[in-house]
Formats: structure tokens, sequence, C-alpha cells
């Protein structure tokens, strides 16, 4: 009886092994029969050599041979031979292949179940008895791979497979004769099956296919691997005691992901190097300036005093003091490229003391606002409060103060986990509140209403439409950096750079300096991955020019908190009857948005454009309403860009102001 199971599981265990190998040529026919696109000669990056990723699938396990006693504790009546079931396996993997080659290498090492139920059989007293089995391990499968097509996805695999047993488990379960019903069904008996092997050595062959989900125009490329794989019963015999074999049939899909090189024989076609300059290039223009007054007062950390870099006068200076002669009242330490705006800004209390003792009549609230607690915030705006009283001699009446965890508007949100030490620094602070319209902007009301702007006449450093604009288009993909040399006609060199993004805008007057006009060779060097530099040049001429004594620009901002959509609609009758009807017949209108740096670069410039189009689109309905189309405009989102933004980003005032929409009017030439 024994002899003739063993021939029938042999038998059995060749026929699991023809299906096996069944179901790898069919799998090889139908992936064969998939086209995949040739390596793209003209892609920006090569295939990766390095691959990284994870692989699951199902285990569909045949089990054959003998297996009769269970463990010490139990030998079950008859002898199970068949059986089969599904099992997991998950693993991460590593893969080398150079994109050229066939050959590679595959590592897996992870979860492997080789889950099983036997064929129920029948004991001498007609009781159906049944066995199932948990065996499971931890397998390390290194494979070699090799691809038949090479323009093809397709490969064929094979190699060790050594597995370490982790779980052993068997549940055997013997029920009653069918014609005594009556009888009390016995329980299910489980436990560990003796004799199981720590070690097994075996083999596995199979078939996969590599389906990209991104083009080669990405450097971090994704790699989809449905596969199948056969591993037979050689070496795969559980226990050290009985017949037990078990072939295997896995079917799964592998998820990887690599980094391609950039592609060297397209670098010095496919990046095109531009330069454009404006006609003239303004060498200053007179600008007055339309300045808001955010009505925050920043505190330190650790500290209740009004920090030093804000201005605070002396009883005796206040009969001098006058909001359009702020120059006579600068901070003792001026940090920011921005000094006439910051000077504006450190002012504010002395602003609204001024103001408050221009209109008796308006009161004001300060709401400080602190992280340890609200305590701390009503002695913050308390010491706002005696300055304002002390100084300006406001009556104390006229000011309420209140304190506060955090400000009504929040910079720090609930969940925020990045970059909170900067949030944090914009929320200690003393917000100013009134319902004064003598002290807030035009068309806004409330205790969230900014204070009433201050104007300001001056020059204007390098306007926007004297920028001379470099274009390394393709650059991101072909370079890891590069920089240019710009030489005049007297051989005079100036260096800029290093540069990541393809496009970068300079003013014309840094390069022009006192010259009015000259002609320039501009020397694009590319640095490669290799460390290898490629040139391009071209050639440029530049003129300046002085604007007429009577053209003023003019310039407006739009401020908003951190992460707030909602300024547009705070400032929309602002923009419609404030700035519109001051654009001139033939006007030229430049909006440029900014962010602050706390949030992610390309968030960050993404949010300044929107924004900034938004201003747009407002002001371009408030023109068409008036019958207008002599207007034109520019656009332009900086994001968070350092050589561009308005202002630093030490100090919590100036990431505040750096969260704006600015607008410049210039006249028609």
């Amino acid at each position: 009886m024994t002899i003739k199971n063993n021939n029938t599981g042999s038998h059995q265990a060749w026929s699991a092994s023809k299906l096996a190998l069944k179901t790898i040529v069919l799998s090889t026919i139908i992936f064969t029969g998939i086209q995949a696109p040739a390596q793209a000669q003209n892609a920006p990056f090569t295939k990766p050599s390095w691959w990284f990723g994870a692989a699951a699938g199902a285990n569909f396990n045949f089990y054959k041979g003998s297996t009769h006693k269970l463990n010490s504790q139990l030998t079950p009546p008859v002898t199970f031979h068949s059986g089969n079931g599904v099992g997991l396996f998950a693993a991460p993997l590593i893969e080398y292949r150079r994109p050229e080659s066939r050959w590679g290498l595959m590592l897996q090492t992870g979860y492997d179940s080789r889950r099983g139920e036997f064929d129920q059989q029948t004991t001498a007293c007609d009781c159906p008895a049944d066995l199932s089995t948990k065996l499971s391990y931890i397998t390390v499968e290194p494979s070699l791979r090799f691809s038949p097509f090479k323009a093809s996805g397709f490969y064929l695999m094979g190699g060790p497979r050594l597995a370490f047993n982790v779980k052993k488990e068997f549940t055997y379960e013997q029920g009653v004769n069918p014609a005594y019903s009556d009888q009390e069904k016995n329980p299910a008996v489980k436990g560990d099956l003796s004799d199981v092997k720590d070690r097994l050595l075996s083999m596995q062959v199979g078939a996969g296919y590599d389906i990209p989900l991104n083009s080669q125009n990405n450097r971090t490329q994704l790699v989809l691997t449905p596969f199948v794989t056969y591993q037979p019963y050689f070496g795969q015999s559980p226990r050290s005691i009985e017949t037990m074999t078990v072939n295997t049939l896995r079917v799964g899909a592998a998820i990887k992901l690599g980094r391609g090189k950039p592609n060297a024989t397209i670098a010095a076609n496919d990046v095109q190097f531009t330069v454009n300059s404006p006609t003239n290039i303004t060498a200053d223009r007179r600008v007055r300036e339309t300045f808001p007054l955010r009505n925050y007062v920043f505190f330190n950390q650790g500290s209740t005093a009004i920090p030093d870099r804000y201005v605070l006068l002396e009883k005796d200076q206040v009969k001098d003091f006058k909001e359009d002669q702020l120059e006579m009242f600068t901070p003792k330490t001026l940090a920011g490229r921005s000094d006439r705006e910051m000077t504006v800004y450190y002012n504010v209390l002395n602003i609204l003391g001024d103001r408050l003792g221009e209109n008796p009549s308006a009161s004001i609230t300060l709401v400080g606002s602190s992280e340890n607690g609200p305590q701390e915030g009503t002695v913050m705006a308390g010491t706002v409060k005696s300055y304002l009283v002390n100084t300006f001699g406001i009556q104390a009446s006229r000011i309420a103060i209140e304190g506060r965890n955090k400000p009504k508007l929040p910079s720090e949100q609930p969940g925020g986990t990045k970059e909170l030490e900067l949030l944090r620094e914009g929320d200690r602070r003393v917000s100013i509140e009134s319902n004064s319209p003598a002290l807030l902007m035009e068309f806004q009301s409330g205790p969230k209403a900014a204070l009433k702007p201050v104007t300001i006449a001056a020059i204007q450093e390098a306007p926007l439409d004297s920028y001379v604009t470099f274009t390394a288009a393709g650059s991101n993909k072909a370079y890891t950096s590069w920089s240019m040399n710009i030489t005049d006609d007297k051989g005079i060199v100036q260096n800029f750079g290093p540069y990541m993004q393809e496009t970068v805008s300079i003013p014309g007057k840094t390069i022009l300096g006192t010259r009015p006009k000259g002609t320039y060779l501009v020397t694009m060097l590319g640095t490669k991955e290799d460390g290898n530099i490629e040139k391009k040049e071209a050639t440029v001429n530049m003129v300046l020019w002085t604007p007429a004594k009577d053209e003023e620009g003019q310039r407006y901002s739009v401020l908003y908190e951190f992460n707030d959509s909602k300024a547009i609609t705070t400032y929309e009758k602002y923009l419609t009857e404030i700035v519109t009807p001051k654009i001139p017949n033939g006007g030229k209108v430049i909006i440029h948005g900014y962010t602050d740096i706390i949030g992610d670069d390309t968030n960050n410039k993404n949010l300044s454009l929107a924004r900034a189009n938004d201003v747009k689109r407002i002001i371009e309905n408030s023109l068409a309403k008036a019958g207008r189309k002599d207007v034109t405009f520019e656009v332009h989102g900086f994001g968070e860009d350092q050589n561009l933004a308005p202002f630093e980003n030490k100090f919590p005032e100036e990431r505040f102001y750096n969260r704006t929409v600015i607008i410049d009017i210039i006249p028609a030439k």
C-alpha cells in the first residue's frame, strides 16, 4: 500500500512539474508577444543599473509523498499523501543589470509560506480524517537574469533558494462515522510537526516582464514586473522522516525603482541656451509705493520686551515724527535687502501712536499671543500699551489688551510637522485690532483688517522690466549645474552662478554698471555628472536709458497670511477701486508674486504664480468694465527665490512681507 502511494505521489509530482513548466512556457509566449519600446536613444536619462523594490505573490503549493507520524504525541491511524494550498510570498528585492547587457543579477529575501491542506483520508472506522499544515520560511533567493530579446522587457531567471524554517504548525481533525451522527465530534488537534528541517536548499526557474510606469524623461524610473516562477520538489522535502515533498508555482508582481544617469549622447544637442534682453534697460525709475502696513509686532523667543529692531522714540522725539519722513527714524540694526520698506515697518508703533493722537475717537485692542500661554501674551500686549501710553500720551482707556495661546490667524496649523520653529516665531506676536476707519486700510474693516498703508517716494532699484533673462532649456536634465561668464568688448569678465534652475533673471544694470550700452559675449558652462564641462555661447546687446523726469512708476502690494488663499477676496474692492484707476492709458502692469521660505520650493512657486494671476484677473475685469483694452500685463511667480524676494527671511517680519503679490504700474513710453 505504501509503495503504491509513493509511486502515485511521484507520478503526481511529475504532473505538477509539467504543469508548472507549461505555465512558464505559456507566460513566455504571452510576455514576448507584448511589444516593449526600444531604449530611447534621445531620452535625457539612461535606464538605471540598480533597482530597488518589493515583490509579492501567491505560492500555489502541491504536496506529494507520505505523511503519517505528525510528532511524538500523535500518529494518526491513516497516512496522508496528496495535498495543495495557497500561501503568501512577500520580499524586498535588489536587482542589478547594465542597460546595454542581457544579463543581470537579482536578490529577494522575505517571507515564504508553504501552506497546504491534504486530501481527506478514511480511517478503519469509516471516519473522515483531515490534515492541514502551515509551513513558513524566511527565504533567500539569488537569481541570474537573462533577457533573450534585447528590445523587450521579457526575461528568464533561475537560481538557488535557501529557506530557513520559522513555522511548522499542523491541524489534525478526525470526524465520526456518518452512520453514527449522534456521536460527539472529536476536537481538532493542533501542534508542531516533528523532524522539520531548519534549512532547505532547492532551486527555482521562472520568467518576468518589466513594464515601465514612466518614461526615460524622468531620472527616477518606476517599473511594474509581473512574474511566474516554479520551484520543483528537488530539495523541498520539509522533514527528515517520511517522504513529504512540495512543488510550488509562484505567481506575483514586483514594483521596482531606479535612478538613471544623464544620457551623454543628448546633453550637447538638447540644451538650448538663449538670452533675452529688453530693448532699453532702465537706469533708475522714481516710484511712488503704497506700502501695506501689517498690524503685527513680533517678539523674540523667551522675551516680553519689544525687540530692538523696532524704532522706539523718546518723549521729546514725538513732536518731530512724521510718516512721510521716516528716513529720520531708522532702526538700530536694520537687516534685509529693502531698507526703505523695513524702515517703515519697524516704525509701526510710532505710526500707530501718531495716528491715535490725530484721531482721539479711535481705539484699539492689542492681542498678545504666546506659546507659553495667555498670561505671557497679556504681558506682551501690556508692553506695547505702555509704550503708546508713556511715549505718545495715549489715554490708557483707549487701549484694551488680551492674551491668547495663538493668534486668531495662526501660521502653525493643527497636524503640521514641518518647519514648526519658523511658524512659531511668526505666531509669537501682538496683533493690533481696531474698528476705527481712520486707522484701517481702504475698503477693509473689523479686527482682522490691516492698518492704513504708508506712501513712500523713492528710486526703484532694478525694476523687473530691466531684467535680462538667461535660459538654458534642458539643463536640469543634462547638467548638475550651470554658470555663466559674461565678457564685454574690453575683455572684462563677470561671473554668475552656479544655477540649478533653467531660467535666471539678472538686473541689466548689474551687468552694464555705469556704461550706457555694451555688447557682451555670454558663455554658458554646463557641468555634467561626470565632471566634464560643456560650453554654449550667445551674444547680447544691452542699452541703458534714463527715464524722463516726469515719469514716475507706482507700486501696490497685496499681503497674505501663511497658506491663506482668501486674501484676494479681501483685497478685491481695493484692487478694483484704488489700484485700477491709477493705471494710465497705454500703461504696463507688472505683477509678481512671492512666498516666504517655509514650504516646498515647487509648491511655493506655483502658489505665487496662482496668486499673481488672480490679481491680474481682478484688474483685467475692472479694466474691461471701464471699456479699456490699452493696458499690457506681465505676470511672474517667483515663489521663495531668495535672489529675487523683496525681503530677507531672517525675521518673521520679513517672512510675512514676502507672502505678497506686488503690482508695478509703468507709464507708457
